[in-house]
């Protein structure tokens, strides 16, 4: 069971910036990827960035902005976001793929409960 726990949402202002945690503990076998995910109301769940055997990729809406990083401890993950906009207001998730078990090399995904993340005009 892999536990999820993010950190560092809030209220900023338009063109702030925030540093989003994520922290992954319990029986934790090979991860294969980590990613943020929002979630705006009365929209669909989306990938905002995911990094995965040192490679990244963003929504192209968040590109040149916000920044995703592994600690060096390999159960850490960050998201710097910068030049926030209004329209990245929304319940920020992060998701982990890992390994299912020890002799269990199928994926499983696991969720935070979210944190949220308000940018004012």
């Amino acid at each position: 069971q892999v536990q999820l726990m993010e950190s560092g949402g809030g209220l900023v202002q338009a063109g702030g910036s925030l540093r989003l945690s994520c922290v992954a503990s319990g029986t934790i076998f090979n991860i294969n990827s980590m990613g943020w995910y929002r979630q705006a109301p009365g929209k669909q769940r989306e990938l905002v960035a995911v990094t995965s055997g040192g490679s990244t990729d963003y929504k192209d809406s968040v590109k040149g902005r916000f920044t995703i990083s592994r600690g060096s401890a390999k159960n850490l993950m960050d998201l710097q976001m910068n030049s926030l906009k209004p329209e990245d207001t929304a319940l920020y998730y992060c998701n982990v793929h890992s390994q299912c078990g020890r002799y269990d090399y199928s994926d499983c995904s696991s969720w935070g409960q979210g944190t949220q993340v308000t940018v004012s005009s």
